[in-house]
């Protein structure tokens, strides 16, 4: 939303002579838009400097991102197999990389980063919950690899080895079985988006739908968060307590740095926010450190799970460079279940992709996204999750709202940046030595920072109540039923299983992985409600929703952005494209008005311009 009185003050100060220097073409540059943006989505920094800024944001997404595997390997029957968890890692990294260049290239057009969503992680506990996914009694988990062990009656002897085929079966099964879901789940979302239908529905979703809905996301990880810092609560603590200092209280420190330049006459002493950047990181190095120097001292026992040398060996097993490729682990399989289950996964994370793009062309400086490329987006998005499935991350791909943090710190939109971040993550996913390395982190480390990021998701999902009436007795129903709903109905479902019966299999199935899923139960229940119960759009808090998404008044110059890389002469000529809802010159089904009105009512504006942008 543009503040007038904002604008006019810095027209007012532009007219007054301003020292700031403007790196923008006179032509390029929209002040009402991008007046503090130092490259703006269409412009291209240097070649190094794209490398640079590519590489912090894929040190931005790199937290995130490893967590997945990580947090998947015991559901998957993984533990103590670091060399698969390490392929793993590497994988997603790689579709990562080819979903993040889709999506700038012909998505959204957005300089918006795409990896790994934590949205599919509750359906694919509950999909691997199912009795036939469990793993099984006799497989040497990391805990048997420490001494001769027991279980029941099973000798150490007759464990299925860490490994071997037997064990590469067992959890490659699964993973087939999360590829197949994710893949089918995956084309509801490709047909939602390039079919329009995504922008009809938003219609319906509202702050009270959403806010359950991704708050759940966060609420239903904390047993795996747990687990992991219960190996060692001090270690667990003190990553806490480093990215509490770095990312809150030394969030404003810069540290001291030179830039040269040469329209400054040479070296320029600038700061940089190193603090507010990577605090994810800077905590995990210092307290890895920690852990290497208590391990090398004799501080922690042989079995504890806060050891550096624990998974060492990993290191030299893994190989120098592996390239992911598809169904690496066998072909996908498919059932009913696991497809309806994952559906709750890709709706979660289409709701909170188009927050995502709202706020990304935002900060880059880009006026807000209009309905085709929105639909576009979340098409790629779609497209980029079938890839995942197809290589076998374990997971799909959605927007990284840390890296759109960072565009808003950086001032940098430029998507070329982007897609220098993409082609880093290519080349670091194929050194297999590299996530050999972060496989071999202590499990309290993760742990302290699941639990903040965990933290952080459920008060994002929370945060959308921002623009709600909370004095209304129907709202604070709605939120807090299903909320609790989503939480209760789950977990007697998981400590029930095979209680459901509807003498079908395949319902049964469909409906224990629904049912068990957070925030498919709490996002239905509150969808349901707030649809039905009588209330003003004003109480539901749809009118100041509808403002933030925002109908676009940007003029043609302002929305190129969107265009296609190539071949817009050619489609400005054909008027059949103007009814496809993801073509740059789709007429909104509301009412056409906006951009392509323009279009057809000034013929002015309909002059061609070749656009041969990347």
């Amino acid at each position: 939303m543009i503040d007038p009185d904002k604008e006019a003050m810095e027209n007012q100060r532009s007219a007054q002579g301003d020292s700031k220097v403007n790196i923008l073409d006179e032509d390029d540059a929209h002040p009402s838009y991008h007046s503090d943006i130092v490259y703006t989505v269409d412009h291209a920094p240097p070649w190094y400097l794209c490398i640079l800024l590519g590489f912090q944001h894929y040190l931005t997404m790199f937290g995130a991102t490893i967590a997945i595997p990580l947090i998947l390997a015991p559901s998957l029957c993984l533990s103590g197999d670091t060399v698969a968890t390490s392929e793993i890692i590497g994988t997603i990294f790689f579709v990562s990389g080819v979903a993040t260049l889709l999506q700038t290239t012909f998505g959204s057009r957005l300089p918006i980063v795409q990896g790994g969503t934590f949205s599919f992680l509750a359906p694919t506990f509950s999909i691997l919950a199912l009795e036939k996914w469990q793993c099984p009694s006799n497989l040497r988990t990391e805990a048997s690899l420490l001494g001769n062990l027991t279980v029941g009656n099973t000798t150490a002897t007759s464990f299925i080895a860490i490994g071997s085929d037997e064990h590469r079966e067992i959890w490659q099964s699964r993973m087939r079985e999360i590829q197949g879901a994710i893949m089918v789940a995956s084309i509801f979302q490709v047909v939602i988006g390039f079919s329009g239908i995504m922008g009809l529905l938003l219609r319906f979703i509202g702050p009270l739908a959403i806010t359950p809905t991704v708050a759940l996301v966060g609420l239903s990880l904390f047993e795996p968060a747990s687990g992991f810092a219960a190996q060692n609560w001090w270690i667990a603590l003190g990553t806490i307590a480093l990215i509490t200092v770095c990312s809150q209280y030394l969030v404003n420190i810069e540290v001291p740095c030179f830039r040269y330049s040469k329209s400054n006459g040479g070296c320029k002493k600038i700061g940089f926010p190193i603090f507010k950047l990577f605090p994810v990181i800077l905590a995990i190095i210092l307290i890895w450190i920690i852990c290497i120097i208590l391990t090398a001292a004799g501080v922690f026992e042989e079995n504890s799970g806060a050891r550096t040398d624990a998974r060492i060996s990993v290191l030299e097993k893994a190989a120098w460079f592996r390239f992911p490729y598809p169904c690496q682990w066998g072909i996908p399989t498919v059932s009913t279940a696991s497809v309806f289950g994952m559906l709750s996964g890709v709706l979660a994370s289409m709701v909170e992709s188009v927050g995502d793009y709202y706020a990304c062309a935002r900060l880059a400086g880009a006026p807000p996204p209009p309905t085709h490329a929105i639909n576009r987006g979340i098409g790629i998005e779609g497209i980029g999750c079938i890839i995942a499935g197809l290589w076998g991350s374990g997971n799909g791909t959605t927007s990284y709202s840390e890296n759109i943090g960072a565009i808003g710190i950086t001032k940098v939109g430029s998507r070329r940046v982007i897609q220098f971040g993409a082609i880093i993550m290519f080349l670091f996913s194929i050194i297999g030595k590299f996530g050999a390395l972060f496989v071999t982190i202590p499990d309290p480390i993760i742990g302290g920072v699941f639990l903040v990021m965990f933290g952080l998701i459920t008060a994002v999902g929370i945060s959308n109540l921002q623009y709600v009436n909370m004095n209304s007795s129907r709202n604070l129903f709605i939120v807090g039923f299903s909320l609790f709903f989503g939480i209760s109905l789950p977990y007697w479902v998981r400590k029930h299983p095979g209680y459901i019966d509807t003498n079908n299999e395949t319902a049964n199935q469909i409906l224990e992985v629904l049912l068990s899923t957070s925030m498919f139960v709490g996002g239905v229940v509150a969808f349901i409600f707030d649809n039905t119960i009588p209330g003003s759009k004003e109480e539901r808090g749809m009118s100041v929703w509808e403002k933030v998404r925002g109908q676009s008044t940007a003029s043609n110059k302002d929305l190129e952005c969107y265009d296609f890389p190539f071949g817009m002469n050619v489609i400005k000529k054909m008027t059949v494209l103007q009814h496809i809802p993801f073509c740059p010159t789709f007429m909104d089904w509301k009412c056409g008005n906006g951009r392509n009105q323009e279009n057809a009512l000034n013929p002015e504006n309909t002059e061609l311009t070749q656009n041969s942008r990347l």
